[in-house]
């Protein structure tokens, strides 16, 4: 009989900027009452995806779409079909949980994350896991997987050493902790379609009812704030750069550039689409550069009223904030547009 691990991690459970998880139902329940006769939904920038989980209990079909490996597999570990073990499973993250630290030997990822993003041992886990998996992949179906690197994401991201991002570490002593997973609540969806594509390559061979749009705003690059998840998913074990021990940039969005507006027009132009819902927060006004928006709130509303009939609610919301931001008054916008007729 193999250990029985409870408190299953859900899709929403992790620090990510722009987490929507709070605003999940405020959100569905405009986008329910605001559309008719839909069957498919789009969410072109799915970041957690906690959004596009909600679709799929609503919506015929699903569409998830997100530049980040790291984001992928997430998805396909809580959503995609696919037959996998949770017997197999718990027993290889009970495995895991009962390898002595001695045992474990230092490796890439200890060399490079140890006493810095991580405790030293934890560092250490990380690394023999993440190459256990790896080596055992053959073993695996892509669902299980799936299902293990995203187990190990979702267990490291409350002990890393930041502030809820891998931008830098917190320079001082790690308090000593250890690594002891448990599982993640995978399902299998059957009208899900997953991409890993630029948004703005995907809308012009792309049709949905619904297209929910919650792009990044600010100059943060999510493929540099998420660099360990991403180096730990495709490991590749790159040389790394900078006393962030980044990898050479990749994935780097134009939202996050001067021309984010130009990149927003071109997206919402070339959807083939009846309704376009956008996510917006008002952090333009923050005292942090690189919290800046890099498009208004007027942007996006004289933007979106070219192309259909648009309405714009408002909601109170403390947003996950890991810098010097003042998020004071802050507010969640969500604009729900009515695509003219073409």
């Amino acid at each position: 009989m193999e250990d029985k691990i409870e408190n299953k991690f859900g899709i929403e459970s992790r620090r990510y900027i722009g987490n929507k998880s709070k605003l999940t139902d405020w959100i569905m329940n405009i986008i329910q009452e605001e559309t008719s006769g839909a069957g498919m939904f789009c969410d072109i920038f799915a970041g957690t995806g906690s959004i596009a989980k909600k679709a799929l209990d609503l919506f015929d079909k699903v569409i998830i779409n997100d530049f980040l490996y790291s984001n992928n597999v997430i998805y396909k570990a809580f959503m995609m079909p696919g037959e996998w073990s949770v017997e197999k499973l718990n027993w290889i993250v009970s495995a895991y949980n009962k390898k002595p630290i001695n045992e474990i030997k230092d490796n890439w990822f200890s060399r490079n994350y140890g006493n810095k993003f991580f405790d030293n041992n934890v560092a250490k886990q990380i690394g023999f896991i993440r190459q256990d998996i790896e080596d055992n992949k053959k073993k695996l179906s892509d669902k299980e997987y799936n299902i293990l690197l995203t187990t190990l994401i979702y267990n490291i991201d409350r002990l890393a050493n930041t502030v809820g991002h891998y931008e830098a570490y917190i320079k001082k002593p790690i308090a000593r902790k250890n690594l002891i997973l448990k599982p993640i609540d995978a399902k299998s969806y059957t009208n899900v379609d997953i991409h890993r594509e630029d948004a703005n390559k995907l809308a012009r061979n792309l049709h949905a009812d619904i297209v929910y749009i919650d792009p990044p705003y600010n100059s943060r690059q999510y493929s540099r704030f998420y660099h360990i998840y991403e180096t730990l998913i495709k490991w590749d074990k790159p040389k790394l750069y900078g006393v962030a021990l980044k990898p050479v940039a990749e994935n780097m969005s134009e939202y996050c550039r001067s021309k984010a507006l130009d990149a927003f027009k071109d997206l919402v132009f070339h959807l083939d689409t009846r309704y376009i819902v956008v996510s917006y927060n008002n952090t333009y006004n923050s005292k942090s550069h690189s919290s800046i928006n890099k498009i208004s709130l007027d942007d996006i509303k004289n933007t979106l009223q070219k192309i259909g009939k648009t309405k714009i609610f408002t909601h109170d919301y403390q947003a996950f904030n890991a810098g010097k931001t003042d998020l004071n008054g802050h507010k969640e916008y969500l604009f729900v547009t009515t695509v003219y007729k073409r």
